[in-house]
């Protein structure tokens, strides 16, 4: 019988089918067969059959319009019912954040933005309506930005230009002015921003001579900056100021304190200091000094002072109308809230795009309220 099995399997060319499984397994157990499989493929010419394989487009270019090629290149079939890869969302970037939590906490305060959104700004407003001399050192091409092309702005009020260079020339308002041949080639030189206070001095100057006249104010601006500095650990070229400024009656030195010690309590510093300055365009002048927990030591953290008669006069305020003003970088206190060392990993650059996706919301404690 084991024969006849055997023989049956070689004339069938060892088909499987040709014994059934119990005989299988039996000719399996005396080792006297072994299951083998055997697979066999048949190739044909298709009707995409080529010599040479082409790779199908899977896009439609320009350059394929513009050449006509499109009509001979094969596409692949879409498939509009499959499902597309996983659209990530955007991530603000740190410095966004901070400066959406202060412009709430300023506009919390009653505070109104100015617009900031030109960089470009003429020497009048950045530096002459601020009484500030034409031979200051600020003014140098080693501390700022000056725009090639166009080189100059086309006009600025001229009453207002007049009133300015004589207060430079001759003074007004208790003070003996700079006296000094002022020079308008000079004023009118284009330059990229040094502060944000070129835009309040503008915005001063539009709520003098408004409709109506001078109605007390409250502004707001956080924008970028430009100084020609040396790039360090802490200092860049262009980074982003805080400033604010209220015009009132009668403002004194302690108004400016109470308004400096509302801000900084809303963000969660209540240990202030604050330190004599001096400044170009305001008198009196103070550093402003916060304690760092974490450093263990005082840091200064903004400037302030009352702006000077020298540059509100020539506006056309009203005598006894006083604007206090102060202002900070943006990204020193983002740089203490997110615990960042280096500046430059901050903003530019170098900056890691993980570090900005995985940045936690930013949210200060207020302590006004405690």
């Amino acid at each position: 019988d084991i024969q006849l099995q055997l023989q049956s399997l070689q004339d069938g060319s060892g088909g499987e089918s040709i014994l059934d499984a119990k005989t299988i397994t039996v000719l399996k157990r005396r080792k006297l067969i072994t299951l083998v499989t055997r697979k066999s493929y048949s190739v044909t010419r298709g009707k995409h059959y080529a010599p040479k394989r082409v790779k199908m487009a899977a896009d439609f270019t320009k350059e394929m319009l513009d050449s006509g090629e499109w009509k001979n290149t094969p596409f692949k079939p879409y498939n509009f019912l499959t499902v597309g890869e996983k659209v990530g969302g955007g991530y603000l970037h740190p410095l966004l954040k901070v400066r959406a939590e202060f412009r709430k906490i300023l506009m919390q305060m009653g505070f109104a933005e100015m617009p900031t959104n030109k960089w470009v700004e003429s020497s009048f407003w950045n530096f002459d309506s601020l009484f500030q001399p034409q031979s200051h050192p600020a003014r140098d091409a080693h501390d700022t930005f000056f725009i090639k092309e166009p080189g100059t702005t086309v006009s600025v009020p001229e009453d207002y230009y007049e009133r300015v260079k004589d207060m430079h020339e001759k003074g007004g308002s208790g003070s003996i002015g700079y006296r000094y041949d002022f020079k308008k080639e000079e004023a009118f030189k284009n330059l990229l921003r040094t502060h944000t206070t070129a835009v309040s001095s503008q915005m001063l100057y539009k709520l003098a001579n408004q409709p109506g006249g001078f109605k007390p104010a409250r502004y707001f601006s956080i924008d970028r900056v430009f100084r020609n500095e040396s790039m360090d650990a802490t200092h860049l070229c262009e980074f982003h100021q805080v400033e604010g400024l209220v015009a009132d009656y009668n403002l004194s030195l302690g108004d400016l304190i109470g308004t400096i010690e509302t801000f900084f309590k809303k963000i969660g510093i209540t240990q202030l200091r604050f330190k004599p300055a001096f400044n170009p365009y305001t008198e009196p002048s103070m550093e402003i000094f916060g304690y760092h927990p974490d450093l263990g030591q005082w840091t200064e953290i903004g400037n302030s002072g009352m702006f000077r008669p020298e540059m509100l006069a020539p506006m056309g305020l009203p005598e006894n109308v006083r604007v206090i003003a102060w202002g900070l970088s943006l990204e020193r206190p983002t740089m203490i809230k997110y615990r960042i060392k280096n500046i430059r990993d901050l903003f530019g650059h170098k900056v890691e795009m993980a570090r900005t996706k995985t940045a936690p919301i930013c949210r200060f404690d207020d302590a006004s309220t405690l």
